[in-house]
């Protein structure tokens, strides 16, 4: 049997699946009586005695046999024990329950019966997650201001999800003013500012790719394809969205440029926006207005919460983009989800306080980042970060015959049976197990159909 197998068996509780033993003692002790009491001639003998079973100082008749008492009192024994233990093997399915094929009667009804049903059987396994708003990552102000380009002087690092790295400014050296950030918990959308350094504001662009060097006509990139292509969901025109820097291109950067408030130039410095992924979410602010624009700004998130997981490596094969999971939230509700996002297994150092490397047994077991969506976060009430179980399916089986777990009937030799309720009586039959889940376990045999009723506990 799989550990699977025994986990849910242990789990269904001991009513059923150990072998039951019927104790027969007293019938044995009643026959034992009975035997004592039976003639030489096969009737039964009404003792006289006196007290203690003695009998009386009555003296046999001239050529009487004297009974042989000891001869019968071994038999007797005998007997009583081979009566009492035919008895007990055959209550607890001895005879013909040894899984050979011949289904053995059992003893008297079952006390509740279920039945063999058809259906799918669904393995899985659950593993601690976290609800939250997914990766958290900084924006960091390079400390640069315009120079003799006309870009703007809030230079800074373009940076965020992950999915767009960190450029240098291209004015000079001296650092501007913050003098707005937004607040913890706004949300920052494409063309919206992400903070002002000299009441300049430094927006929000959507991409891949950060702006690393200035953007100006007759340059080409895919920075300059990211930028046209923001250029006109946000509404400028003039220019072919692709990745040649034109004099179209120009003068739209220049209309983007007015309705910022920054010099007119047709320029485009790394520092003049921040690009990520999409909308984020601020997550906690550093700077302050009247601070320096160099250094971490703030930090920031996704815009929807996610569940992320530490899944342990030996269950990477349940997890792939795309898999369907659920989710207990802490009031027990639950909401479904679908993986999207499958990190690199980590693998952690095993570092004393030294910082010298140590072979210690409580070093973490390697993990592999998961993060799930949940497709309608109303769902997901108001919880903003919890911790949560995460349920994945990890073994299906369908069209499958299956009974209650504390169906199973152990017999002799560990193999198992089920006690069939037919027209013909009650009869213990050998069965197959398969998958166990969900409180049922799969079975099969030779006489195992659907719809057969089987004894279970009440």
């Amino acid at each position: 049997m799989t550990s699977e197998g025994t986990h849910e068996l242990n789990r269904a509780g001991g009513e059923r699946g150990a072998l039951e033993l019927h104790e027969n003692a007293e019938a044995a002790r009643e026959t034992s009586k009975a035997l004592a009491a039976q003639g030489d001639d096969g009737t039964l003998a009404v003792a006289d005695g006196g007290e203690g079973g003695e009998g009386g100082d009555e003296t046999p008749a001239p050529g009487a046999r004297r009974p042989r008492r000891p001869a019968r009192l071994a038999m007797i024994v005998v007997i009583a024990i081979a009566v009492a233990a035919a008895a007990g093997a055959a209550a607890s399915g001895a005879f013909g329950g040894d899984g050979g094929g011949s289904a053995a009667a059992a003893p008297s009804g079952p006390p509740a019966t279920a039945k063999v049903k058809r259906t799918t059987l669904t393995s899985t396994e659950t593993v601690d997650g976290n609800l939250g708003y997914g990766d958290v990552t900084t924006v960091k102000a390079p400390g640069s201001s315009g120079g003799s380009s006309g870009a703007s002087g809030g230079g800074q690092s373009s940076q965020g999800d992950g999915s767009a790295g960190s450029g240098t400014s291209g004015g000079d050296s001296s650092s501007g003013t913050i003098t707005w950030t937004p607040g913890e918990g706004d949300v920052i959308k494409r063309g919206k500012p992400v903070y002002k350094v000299d009441e300049e504001s430094v927006p929000l662009l959507y991409g891949s790719v950060p702006f690393y060097r200035a953007l100006k006509d007759g340059v080409e990139g895919n920075d300059v394809k990211v930028l046209e292509q923001n250029l006109a969901k946000l509404g400028y025109t003039g220019f072919t969205v692709d990745d040649e820097y034109t004099s179209g291109t120009a003068d739209a950067v220049k209309e983007w440029q007015k309705d910022l408030g920054r010099d007119e130039t047709g320029v485009v410095q790394p520092g003049d926006a921040v690009v990520a992924s999409g909308a984020r979410r601020v997550s906690a602010v550093d700077a302050s207005p009247g601070d320096q624009s160099s250094g971490t700004v703030l930090s920031w998130t996704g815009t929807e919460r996610v569940i992320t997981v530490d899944l342990d490596v030996q269950y990477e094969g349940l997890v792939h983009k795309g898999v369907k999971a659920t989710v207990a939230l802490p009031d027990d509700t639950t909401v479904d989800a679908e993986v999207t996002d499958v990190g690199s297994p980590t693998a952690p150092a095993n570092k004393d306080s030294s910082g010298s490397g140590s072979d210690s047994n409580d070093s973490k077991t390697p993990t592999l980042p998961v993060e799930l969506k949940v497709k309608n976060q109303h769902d997901l009430g108001s919880y903003q970060a919890a911790g949560v179980d995460v349920t994945l399916k990890s073994q299906t089986r369908k069209n499958v015959l299956a009974v209650p777990i504390n169906a199973l009937v152990v017999q002799p030799g560990g193999q198992y049976s089920v006690e069939a309720v037919t027209d013909k009586g009650v009869e213990y039959v050998p069965v197959k197990t398969g998958m166990f889940a969900d409180g049922l376990v799969e079975v099969s045999g030779s006489g195992i159909h659907e719809g057969m009723e089987v004894g279970v506990p009440k």
